[in-house]
């Protein structure tokens, strides 16, 4: 899991310290082009990015204004439960970064 801030930089996380700064960045840019998609097909505004792999999922959810939160599972993963837990997390961490 990660917070990262909306520049790219990691906030708290729990990744190999090696792959932390290109998590944050890429899920920076990922944030952002999640919320151009989004806005570009009328859809409201973004609150997640799902990117599955054969070994499992990235998701990144929208934390507020300037921060996004980063969760990784398995392929096993249910995407459901993880999107509860998100959203509290995410609720929590945008009130703290105020």
């Amino acid at each position: 899991m990660m917070v990262a801030s909306v520049d790219g930089l990691s906030l708290s996380h729990d990744f190999p310290e090696a792959e932390a700064d290109r998590v944050a960045a890429m899920a920076a840019t990922t944030l952002g082009l999640g919320g151009r998609v989004s806005e570009h097909a009328s859809l409201g505004a973004m609150e997640e990015t799902v990117v599955r792999g054969g070994q499992g999922y990235i998701v990144v959810y929208s934390a507020g204004d300037s921060a996004a939160l980063v969760m990784s599972g398995p392929s096993s993963s249910n995407l459901g439960l993880m999107r509860i837990e998100a959203k509290a997390a995410s609720a929590q961490i945008d009130r703290a970064l105020r």
